[in-house]
């Protein structure tokens, strides 16, 4: 083989060569593919990949360069990169570094020329594939044994391991952010499950200052920041063995405090109120996703990012369903009828995406509006 191969290989048996285009080494995941155009920079660097491979269906990747804007955190979780043809020319103004060189320097094993198209269809007909990607191309036999000892996503709780450990203020860290943002009127306190800097930048805004706390934070550790309202973050792994996040919830929930869930908060508002959750035959990662409003019926366009689902058959009655996919019909949203809750699986901060459903914070910043006015 070539010096600069890599090999892709998967649980099934498959292995597929390819050109390296990262850092050397090797990476064990879940392999999951994303149908967006472009936005590689944000999702390499969103908690919410731990432990998983990242494989893009556009066929032509890196055009777009990568600069100092757009890390959706302090570094890159995912554990590598799939892609059918990397561009050897980067034409975005904004760009000050190509993809290649910012692979290597965050140390992300890559492969290109890999038949991404054969790829996705393979996981949609088998669902999730672990997989592992290596530069080491002539120990074909050492990377199907580091394959084998993976177990996978369901039951693994990663939301404590990609958590901040300490408590922190949040701040923007550029000048050029928050421009025309509002005064701070309310105090959030974030739950750190892998939450993503766009988030935090809208939240802030909207109006909030915020402290963010480590998953693990207790319900009274919380409550005694005084805050207005408690936002549950995105993150990876299975919601269910986030047992703390859950409990923390209920507590939330018994004393009507304004909670917000998006993502992996949202399947954990889901299982503290008595639902289950499950996972996906192969998850939904894009920026195309459609999802339908229940009550006006109206389509939004969102940023997805999940392989972890709500069974809707398993609410309470008391919770009201308030979105739902448009591609398999799964729970997307739900309120609860007398507490100030409300939750949305996808990512309305679009980093990447479409900011369709954007307006989901406003309802956010509304309840915790309420709360002060009937105080």
């Amino acid at each position: 083989m070539s010096e600069n191969a890599a090999l892709l290989v998967l649980s099934d048996g498959s292995v597929f060569q390819g050109v390296s285009i990262g850092a050397s080494g090797e990476r064990i995941g879940e392999l999951v593919f994303n149908t967006s155009m472009t936005g590689y920079q944000e999702m390499l660097t969103d908690p919410s990949y731990a432990k998983q491979i990242v494989m893009l269906t556009t066929a032509h990747v890196g055009n777009t360069g990568c600069n100092l804007d757009d890390n959706e955190s302090n570094r890159v979780f995912a554990q590598g990169l799939v892609i059918r043809e990397n561009s050897p020319i980067i034409s975005n103004y904004r760009a000050n570094t190509s993809l290649t060189d910012w692979l290597k320097k965050n140390d992300v094993v890559a492969i290109s020329g890999i038949d991404t198209r054969h790829l996705t269809q393979l996981l949609r007909d088998k669902g999730a594939l672990n997989a592992c990607l290596t530069t080491d191309v002539d120990n074909l036999n050492k990377a199907k044994a580091s394959l084998k000892a993976f177990s996978g996503l369901d039951g693994l709780d990663l939301a404590k391991e990609v958590s901040r450990q300490t408590i922190e203020r949040w701040y923007l860290g550029r000048e050029t952010w928050g421009a025309g943002s509002k005064p701070a009127s309310f105090h959030v306190v974030a739950y750190d499950f892998g939450v993503k800097h766009n988030i935090l930048k809208i939240l802030h805004d909207k109006g909030c200052h915020i402290t963010l706390v480590p998953a693990k934070t207790s319900a009274e550790e919380a409550l005694s920041l005084n805050p207005d309202g408690i936002f549950l973050s995105n993150g990876p792994g299975d919601p269910a063995a986030c047992t703390y996040a859950i409990d923390a919830v209920k507590v939330f929930l018994a004393r009507g405090m304004p909670l917000f869930g998006i993502c992996l908060g949202y399947q954990i508002m889901g299982i503290a109120l008595g639902a289950r959750s499950f996972k996906m035959k192969f998850g939904h990662h894009g920026a195309n996703h459609p999802v339908s409003d229940v009550s006006t019926a109206r389509v939004m366009i969102t940023s997805q990012n999940h392989g972890f689902a709500i069974d809707e058959s398993s609410l309470p009655k008391e919770v009201t369903v308030t979105h739902r996919s448009l591609f398999d019909g799964t729970l997307q949203g739900f309120r609860h009828e007398t507490k100030p809750l409300i939750a949305f699986q996808g990512h309305p901060e679009a980093s990447p995406g479409p900011h369709d459903s954007e307006g989901i914070f406003d309802n956010f910043i509304k309840m915790m509006q309420q709360k002060e006015d009937n105080a």
